[in-house]
């Protein structure tokens, strides 16, 4: 594990350079280039001030290798996603995830929508509105699957609803081959609350925007998803997330 590495990379993650590092932290422009290369080590207040600018914990920052996991993640972007109009549906399962995604799945065979765009977007994310008794005593979830509808798409199909999403800002990170580990998926999530400096979602989602969705599809070198989330639906207190 390097310190200087951490800090380098937490650093180009946030996207500031030394010379804005160094200000935040009141040192020289030199003494940002010396921690990074491991020349010397920051003070027990800069490492926490430190950790505080990179919404990380200090036991991460200092213990841990954060750079470890560059091959399986992207580097996190904002994206403004326009306004768009979908088809959803939810299901509470032991394993919702599948079974709504292949209720969906057929949803869009039988109602001519993969004939006509074979590239439509499917999207999901949690359902959080599972009764407690149901989760502890028979291990039941909750899962929204929906397909984004092209523009000008128009069906009669039943068995779904019909929504729209505002048009929004989300900060997304790609996870390549998210299903290979358990972790690697709450992991990306952590990425993107320590990226936008919050501490969990609001209690009150945006009116028409979803707080956050996933998008899983197929590349050359294997399964991808990416993870979106509503930079404006979190809350941000300046204290970092384990997102347990």
């Amino acid at each position: 594990m390097s310190l200087g590495k951490n800090i380098r990379y937490m650093r180009r993650q946030k996207k500031i350079t030394q010379e804005q590092l160094a200000e935040m932290m009141s040192v020289s422009r030199q003494t940002i280039s010396r921690w990074e290369a491991d020349e010397i080590v920051p003070e027990l207040n800069k490492l926490v001030a430190l950790s505080d600018a990179f919404s990380c914990g200090l036991d991460s920052m200092v213990k841990e290798d954060m750079s470890a996991g560059e091959d399986i993640y992207s580097q996190i972007t904002v994206k403004k996603m326009k306004a768009f109009r979908m088809a959803r549906y939810v299901m509470l399962t032991p394993n919702p995830e599948d079974d709504v995604n292949a209720y969906m799945d057929h949803w869009a065979h039988r109602s001519g929508l993969l004939k006509a765009h074979p590239d439509a977007m499917r999207i999901g994310w949690d359902f959080p509105f599972v009764p407690p008794d149901l989760h502890t005593r028979f291990g039941i979830h909750g899962y929204v699957a929906a397909y984004i509808l092209p523009e000008g798409y128009e069906t009669g199909c039943p068995g779904v609803e019909f929504a729209r999403q505002k048009e929004a800002d989300y900060a997304v990170i790609t996870i390549y081959d998210p299903f290979a580990a358990i972790d690697r998926i709450r992991i990306g999530y952590r990425k993107i609350m320590e990226f936008l400096g919050a501490n969990g979602f609001c209690e009150r989602p945006k009116e028409d925007i979803l707080s956050c969705f996933e998008y899983v599809y197929e590349k050359e070198h294997g399964t991808c998803m990416d993870v979106y989330i509503h930079v404006d639906s979190v809350s941000k207190t300046g204290s970092y997330t384990n997102f347990s």
